[in-house]
């Protein structure tokens, strides 16, 4: 085992502990990432991104070996158990290996006391590892925290299985393409001259689901915007808008700007496209998606619930509110919601979504068209919302959607992850009587 590999896991190490200490891994990854050399960035990541999306059941069997709770000081030597269990219970790889390096990495992180520890711990998990499993409860199981393993299995009995084996798997890559540019079939053809292999989304008519993923940069037309990367539950909202020419819209919480982007690539007649997120930082991303894409939006930085800051009194005709939720359904993206999502807070969202409504409800003209939308797979940060916005606002006015995805709800249409295919989405289409 190389010492760079072994310092890779103590890369990994350090980085976990940032995030169980409060940090999200978004932005984490990047600052640890640049001290691994390349040919282990790859792996640095599947270990820092499988550790999370596994981290209850990990932290429930690391619980049951380790007699004593480490302090805070040392939670980086908690995460290498986790990163040793980890390899040994999920990766392809021989036991002696995943153990020496691992024991190896302490090392590395001048913690030569913890070998022994780190050793021992696996060791016994090697030895007794089904009658640990044996132990855990299901939400450990189930490598979900104990809150959400029981809220899905009261709101979606039936489904909640399915939802968590998707949230603990790897996403697939999925592309959009920019049909000003080239038709998804030719650009099908062109991915098959690459020797990429990739098929059709199953909903999205812009989207191509790769069956392995690659660099953006190995993507035919990338740089001169003829595709982009987007799952394909995010890009039904483009439809769902029923776009036509001359039609103000804004985008709210728009960063970082993939439905904007797909906004004006499906009508490039629009009147005018506003693009509105209250972090100025997040609008940068947003503009450096439509500088590659050469499309134009103006873009706002302000709160969608305070609308007296930014509004300059012209109705929209169409306004799609990505909100901010918990989630929930791309956590298999975004794993370290595991650690930092609680109960509590998922009825504070639900008072925030409820309140930007309200507020740009007001923007909205007679007869225009409100897209509520979230990528969360909670009832009371989806449904719920709409039901309650609707049974207050007399000139609010439902509209079924019709579609051959999701599942219909009394409100809108919930899409849940797919293992092999979309994020969990939810959305609902909300029109303001004339």
């Amino acid at each position: 085992m190389s010492i760079e590999s072994i310092d890779c896991r103590a890369t990994a190490a350090r980085c976990l502990a940032a995030v169980s200490n409060g940090s999200s891994l978004s932005q984490q990854i990047p600052v640890f990432e640049a001290q691994v050399i390349e040919k282990d960035r790859a792996l640095f990541r599947q270990l820092c991104y499988g550790v999370l999306r596994f981290y209850p059941r990990l932290a429930g069997i690391s619980q049951r070996l380790i007699s004593k709770p480490l302090k805070n000081k040392h939670r980086d030597i908690q995460m290498l158990v986790m990163l040793g269990l980890y390899q040994l219970s999920e990766m392809r790889m021989p036991d002696h290996a995943a153990v020496n390096s691992t024991v190896n990495a302490t090392k590395v992180l001048n913690k030569d006391w913890a070998a022994s520890l780190v050793n021992g711990v696996l060791r016994q998990w090697q030895r007794k590892s089904q009658a640990i499993v044996a132990q855990l409860s299901p939400a450990e199981h189930h490598a979900h925290p104990e809150w959400l393993h029981k809220l899905l299995n009261k709101v979606w009995p039936e489904q909640a299985s399915t939802i968590e084996q998707a949230n603990n798997s790897h996403p697939p890559m999925c592309l959009r393409v920019n049909q000003q540019h080239v038709s998804t079939a030719d650009y099908l053809l062109q991915l098959q001259g690459q020797a990429i292999d990739a098929k059709p989304c199953d909903y999205a008519q812009q989207g191509i689901r790769l069956i392995q993923p690659v660099m953006v940069d190995q993507l035919p037309g990338f740089s001169e915007g003829s595709i982009s990367v987007q799952d394909e539950a995010a890009q039904l909202s483009a439809e769902l808008l029923a776009l036509a020419p001359q039609q103000r819209l804004l985008d709210a919480c728009c960063a970082p700007g993939g439905k904007t982007c797909h906004i004006l690539e499906t009508e490039p007649q629009l009147t005018e496209v506003i693009g509105l997120d209250i972090d100025p930082e997040r609008l940068n991303r947003v503009a450096e998606n439509l500088q590659r894409l050469n499309l134009k939006a103006q873009l706002i930085a302000g709160d969608a619930a305070d609308i007296d800051a930014w509004w300059d009194g012209k109705p929209f005709d169409r306004i799609l509110l990505d909100a901010p939720c918990s989630a929930t359904g791309v956590i298999r993206r975004n794993p370290d919601i595991k650690l930092h999502r609680t109960l509590d807070d998922i009825q504070q969202l639900h008072q925030l979504q409820f309140s930007m409504l309200q507020a740009l409800w007001q923007t909205l003209a007679p007869g225009g068209l409100l897209v509520y939308a979230t990528c969360s797979v909670l009832p009371d940060e989806n449904e719920h919302v709409v039901a309650r916005f609707c049974g207050q606002q007399a000139d609010a006015e439902h509209q079924v959607i019709h579609a051959d995805w999701g599942l219909a709800r009394p409100y809108g249409r919930q899409l849940f992850p797919s293992e092999h295919g979309h994020d969990g989405f939810f959305y609902a289409l909300i029109a303001k009587k004339g």
